[in-house]
């Protein structure tokens, strides 16, 4: 016998290796349901939230394996969780459950997808998961954030890269090449050589002030959405260059 206990060593390594397999049982399970998710057209966000959501039930059937083969009554442990339950909800710590809906949610409406560059709760950044409890961006200069996911639920996402083109616009000083009608023309040149810059839409060129000497003109362009982040500068670059030329 273990001592201040009522179970022998036998019961507690059949327990033990009962917990062995069933782990294993669950890795190899959750491993199958990953390559049938891989089959189908499920998108991948909504796909890696199933993944954690069976795994973890499958974690909590792991342990009530081994509570069984301890000759622990499996449903006096259900009854404490279901007390354990009600005292979370009893004081207030319902965010668990609310942050646990709020990604179902999200990841059955999808509204951004991973890799998507969102703007969400005030945070901006690429999708990196979905979980159960929360949502990870990775901002630009590689910051992490964790958003619980009743947050991005509740406020509204803002999608740059949800649609497959986007707009880019330049406020440049140019000098005036004869006249500024002359000067727009040279620019639009520019835009039309680039083979990034979208001509359906075509480019917009407006002048917002004008000098005898120069011409400020506010550039509106369109390119795709996985370009569009490289643009202005490129654009504002060659349109440097041509003026140096002039």
């Amino acid at each position: 016998m273990i001592p201040y206990t009522e179970w022998q060593v036998s019961d507690l390594l059949f327990a033990i290796i009962i917990l062995i397999v069933a782990f294993i049982v669950a890795r190899v399970l959750v491993s199958i349901f990953k390559r049938l998710l891989n089959r189908t057209k499920i998108p991948e966000l909504a796909a890696s939230f199933l993944v954690q959501l069976i795994t973890a039930l499958l974690y909590v059937a792991v342990l009530l394996a081994f509570f069984s083969a301890l000759g622990i009554t499996v449903g006096s442990i259900i009854l404490g969780l279901s007390a354990v339950i009600g005292l979370i909800l009893g004081f207030g710590m319902q965010d668990t459950l609310t942050n646990l809906g709020a990604g179902i949610w999200v990841a059955v409406l999808e509204p951004f997808k991973k890799d998507d560059y969102i703007t969400v709760s005030g945070q901006t950044g690429y999708v990196k998961d979905v979980g159960l409890m929360s949502t990870e961006l990775i901002t630009p200069d590689n910051v992490y954030i964790m958003l619980p996911n009743k947050m991005v639920w509740n406020s509204a996402i803002i999608n740059m890269s949800h649609l497959p083109t986007r707009r880019f616009e330049l406020t440049m000083a140019f000098k005036l090449l004869g006249d500024a009608d002359s000067t727009i023309r040279t620019v639009m040149d520019v835009l039309k050589k680039n083979p990034d810059v979208l001509q359906n839409p075509e480019p917009k060129i407006y002048i917002s002030n004008l000098t005898d000497a120069t011409v400020d003109l506010q550039i509106r362009a369109w390119a795709g959405t996985e370009d569009v982040g490289l643009m202005a500068t490129t654009v504002k670059e060659e349109l440097l260059r041509e003026f140096d030329e002039k």
